[in-house]
């Protein structure tokens, strides 16, 4: 089942076929279980065979993007705008950039350490709605970067998802390449984020 996993991860055609691969999917960090309702594709640097200038591999390898290069089925963990954790699963052949970021999840199991991490928080499906949220939710740091989320260990997992029933749309808040339809929602979930287009987006002709 583990290689199994690898394998889709690994042999996609198009970075969308590894967003379908991970909708759906359950992770479990710890005693937490979320169910993946929500994920943006990013693909890597312009000598592969995905080329997106949205992506933070896209000027090559570095320190902090370097699991993006690497095997498939691995957490790419990293702090957005000094305060949040953001998740992505990589995927595709090792040395060819990829990234499924994390948008959204219900929660399906943990819950009181959930509410914990997040006690402002009202309503079940807000908790982890939206990347930061999610990897709040989850209790993602830096520590996790780089983790196998195919292999044994049954506390850092990824269960992949392979959904069939999703809407698909431009991907959130960012400023170039923004009308790639490489955002995967669940429609029947009420964790599913607002779409929300960034200023700095070049209106489309």
């Amino acid at each position: 089942m583990i290689e199994s996993g690898r394998t889709i991860l690994r042999d996609v055609d198009h970075p969308l076929e590894a967003a379908r691969a991970v909708l759906g999917g359950v992770l479990t960090v710890g005693t937490v279980r979320a169910r993946i309702v929500e994920v943006e594709a990013y693909g890597g640097d312009p000598s592969g065979p995905w080329p997106d200038p949205a992506a933070h591999s896209y000027r090559g390898r570095t320190p902090r993007n370097a699991v993006m290069f690497g095997e498939p089925g691995h957490l790419y963990v990293y702090r957005s705008y000094g305060m949040h954790f953001c998740a992505n699963v990589s995927y595709g052949p090792d040395g060819v950039a990829g990234g499924v970021l994390l948008r959204a999840a219900e929660i399906v199991a943990g819950h009181d350490l959930v509410a914990s991490r997040r006690p402002a928080v009202k309503r079940p499906f807000d908790v982890a709605r939206g990347p930061g949220n999610l990897g709040s939710a989850l209790g993602l740091s830096l520590d996790h970067n780089g983790f196998d989320l195919l292999g044994t260990d049954p506390g850092l997992h990824l269960e992949l998802g392979c959904a069939t029933d999703f809407r698909s749309g431009p991907r959130v808040g960012i400023a170039v390449a923004a009308e790639l339809p490489w955002r995967l929602w669940l429609p029947a979930s009420g964790a599913v984020s607002a779409y929300r287009r960034s200023p700095r987006a070049p209106v489309p002709e």
